[in-house]
């Protein structure tokens, strides 16, 4: 697979996103449209006696019409009971709709429908991992609750049908096992519509079958699936085709575009291919390339990335880089809980980030502030989703998606690119984990194996911790040294300290230099050589961590203190210490330390020895101690080693 992002070129026509601008409101728009449609779903929760059994494949026939709003058809399950026997068997089902029949093995058999799901008796106990099928048969008008699970609207004057289920919403409109423990390890859908009408759906489009007045589609999805990721839509589509070549492969896409829009559309879609090649080059081939990718125009604002489907309002830049992102991230492997809902929309949002950094790359570092500015616009919040009934913190632009994209970013940063994209590939591709869900360890787990540290503390502070750190930099320089010193403040008390590799420019008019140190407590002292008088300094001036209200202050001229230079910090094959005042006259000795405690190194300084490099070339990635005496002179601290 093509991993190493450091030798990603894509050739990208200059003219192809000359009219893209960055829109600091395009996240919270995308937050706010998802938030709308599926407030009042999470009042569903998937009942027990739906835990007992697991769904291999779903047959569904809807009959649709775009000018009424309803639904008819059946719906057959193969599934197969887990544990002990079954006896009956449930889905989940709105009361509203009206269930007509059941039939299991060619005969009716008895149903009751009550609470939110259809309760099925089968006539004798079906044996444990014997697969077994049934048949719902069932009409009515869905819930119009208002939050987009079945929607009837016009466009230009045309009737149009779409659905949007994430994350229980499903069950609005077609029986079914609401989870996210469970996909239907296939689906096929047919749906018959007027024939003046076209379809939208999940897969391939197999089959299109006149039978009288209408005509029936065929979509076949030979992937595992989400129950939320399944979808219909039905208007007067014009269909806009393309490919997306992969050196010797390709991939098709249709675009199901509201006809007067065709134009606008045609200008825009050809953006998607370089995403999807830039996707392809850092995540690996795009999960379902056996079958297509698609979008379906709708009436939600935003988007919705039901699989190989998605559902847009618009071909805004973002948007579709958003949502196609989610192919991997959130269809793929799909977050395990509401909980972890950052693992889709974290994800999602800083896969858009990452085509600004590629495609467009004068955008890249705006991304960056804007989200950091918007992370910091309050002291508090925690990615991690406490309760999933809050439907405004669930979709919380600021944290579900800005900051767990930035969290991302910052592992990045502390990682190095080899090691964190070679991680987000092998949790892509975990057996245990691809085309099923994930929890927020499953990547934790995949981060500390490629990077061969523990990364406790820092999920323990970026993920559920809340707020961010607030920096205060003082600095002085005499001759050709700076001194300086980190101290922080949290805004919010649950974390004690973010610890964290920083950035500084020291610069005047004509010379500028980048130091990186790794802070590990508030108050450090730091020693820098500069070889140009210095006028000012700015913190973290690429917007690579999580800061706000940060503050830069010039101190008087002072005498350094006794103070042992490290860098490049972080480091990749050699690491030089440095010593100052009354040190370099000295024999010194320093000890490396790996994170475990195991000593990896000591070296020893001569009498006027001012520098000694060593050779980190066999250190494994990762953060390293060290302990340096001269006299009576001792210090400590730590350095980094990515590559």
């Amino acid at each position: 697979m093509k991993k190493a992002i450091i030798f990603i070129c894509l050739i990208v026509p200059d003219f192809l996103f000359a009219q893209v601008t960055f829109n600091p409101g395009d996240l919270g728009k995308i937050a706010e449209a998802e938030s709308e449609s599926f407030t009042g779903k999470l009042r569903q929760r998937p009942c027990i006696s739906t835990s007992d059994y697991k769904v291999n494949w779903y047959r569904c026939f809807w009959n649709i019409d775009p000018n009424i709003r309803e639904i008819s058809g059946n719906v057959t399950t193969l599934f197969k009971p887990k544990g002990t026997g079954l006896d009956s068997l449930a889905f989940d089902l709105n009361q509203v709709l009206t269930v007509d029949s059941v039939v299991y093995h060619s005969q009716r058999i008895s149903w009751k429908h009550d609470s939110a799901r259809v309760i099925i008796h089968f006539p004798s106990v079906i044996p444990q991992d014997r697969t077994d099928s049934v048949t719902v048969y069932y009409h009515g008008v869905p819930a119009d609750n208002g939050f987009g699970s079945f929607v009837q609207s016009t466009h230009a004057g045309a009737p149009v049908i779409w659905t949007l289920s994430e994350p229980y919403g499903a069950s609005d409109w077609w029986p079914c096992k609401n989870s996210l423990t469970d996909k239907a390890d296939s689906i096929d859908i047919y749906i018959s519509v007027p024939s003046s009408y076209k379809t939208a759906s999940n897969g391939l489009l197999v089959s299109v079958s006149p039978e009288g007045a209408n005509t029936v589609y065929h979509w076949k999805h030979r992937y595992p699936i989400a129950t939320y990721l399944v979808c219909l839509a039905v208007t007067n589509y014009a269909v806009y085709p393309q490919v997306v070549p992969f050196g010797n492969d390709t991939l098709r896409l249709f675009n199901y575009v509201y006809p007067e829009d065709s134009a606008n559309a045609a200008s825009l879609l050809p953006s998607i291919i370089p995403m999807i090649q830039l996707y392809d080059s850092l995540f690996g081939l795009y999960p379902f390339q056996h079958e297509k990718y698609g979008h379906a125009e709708f009436g939600a604002g935003g988007g919705m990335e039901h699989q190989t489907m998605t559902f847009v309002n618009a071909f805004q830049f973002e948007l579709v880089a958003h949502e196609l992102a989610h192919q991997w991230f959130g269809d793929k492997v799909t977050c395990g809980s509401w909980t972890d809902i950052w693992l889709n929309e974290g994800f999602a949002t800083y896969l858009s980030g990452l085509c600004y950094e590629h495609l467009i790359p004068d955008l890249w570092i705006r991304f960056r502030e804007v989200r950091i500015k918007q992370i910091t616009s309050q002291p508090g919040g925690s990615v991690y989703c406490a309760d999933t009934t809050d439907i405004s913190r669930l979709f919380n632009s600021r944290l579900s998606y800005a900051k767990g994209a930035l969290i991302l970013h910052q592992l990045r940063w502390i990682m190095g690119d080899s090691v964190f994209f070679a991680a987000l590939n092998n949790y892509l591709n975990d057996f245990s984990l691809a085309y099923g869900f994930a929890r927020t360890e499953n990547l934790k787990s995949h981060l500390e194996s490629s990077w061969g540290r523990d990364l406790t503390w820092y999920f323990d502070d970026w993920f559920k911790g809340e707020g961010y750190p607030q920096y205060q930099v003082r600095w002085s320089q005499k001759s050709d040294t700076v001194s300086f010193t980190l101290s922080q403040t949290q805004s919010s008390p649950t974390v004690s300290f973010f610890e964290m590799p920083v950035q500084l420019k020291f610069k005047n008019a004509v010379h500028d230099t980048m130091i990186g140190v790794y802070n590990s407590f508030s108050g450090e002292l730091y020693t820098a050589y500069i070889p140009f008088a210095v006028d000012s300094v700015i913190f973290d001036p690429d917007y690579q961590i999580i800061s706000g209200n940060n503050q830069v202050n010039a101190v008087g001229e002072h005498s350094l203190q006794a103070r042992l230079m490290v860098y490049p910090v972080p480091a990749s094959d050699i690491v030089t210490f440095r010593f100052g005042g009354s040190q370099a006259t000295r024999r010194c000795s320093i000890s490396v330390f790996d994170d475990s405690g195991r000593k990896r190194d000591e070296v020893i300084t001569t009498p006027g020895q001012t520098e000694i490099n060593l050779d980190t070339h066999e250190y494994s990635p990762g953060l390293y101690f060290y302990l340096s005496g001269c006299g009576d002179f001792h210090d400590e601290g730590k350095f980094l080693i990515i590559r």
